[in-house]
């Protein structure tokens, strides 16, 4: 059974940068045709996708969101990883990891349960 967990600091000061890592187990981030994305949702606000890292190491990204999103992970640990840079206050969310069987979000099908990331001073 695949899980994924998200983790990282739940509190970042603005214009930082928001690091979040999720741990999938139960099955490789390498297993072909998965695609493995990060969601975020803001405290009362819909859901966001933000991009996503393909089993073969390929990235596509909200374009809202790209020139401050980058995505890439680790093989040996099997983790995937969310870099968010010069984060503000309306970056606060809880954040999610999820897989897909295609690249968007329509083809997520698993989830993390989530973490708060609070952006402020």
């Amino acid at each position: 059974q695949v899980q994924l967990q998200e983790s990282g600091p739940g509190l970042v000061k603005p214009s930082q940068t928001l690091s979040l890592t999720c741990s999938v187990s139960g099955g490789s981030i390498t297993t072909s045709s998965y695609a493995w994305s990060w969601i975020r949702q803001p405290p009362g606000k819909g859901l966001e996708w933000m991009g996503v890292i393909t089993y073969d190491d390929s990235t596509y990204f909200n374009p809202s969101l790209k020139s401050r999103t980058s995505i890439s992970r680790d093989t040996s640990k099997n983790q995937f990883s969310l870099q968010l840079s010069s984060v503000t206050p309306e970056d606060t969310a809880v954040y999610y990891c999820a897989r897909g069987t295609g690249t968007g979000y329509r083809f997520l099908e698993l989830w993390g349960q989530g973490t708060l990331v609070t952006v402020s001073s």
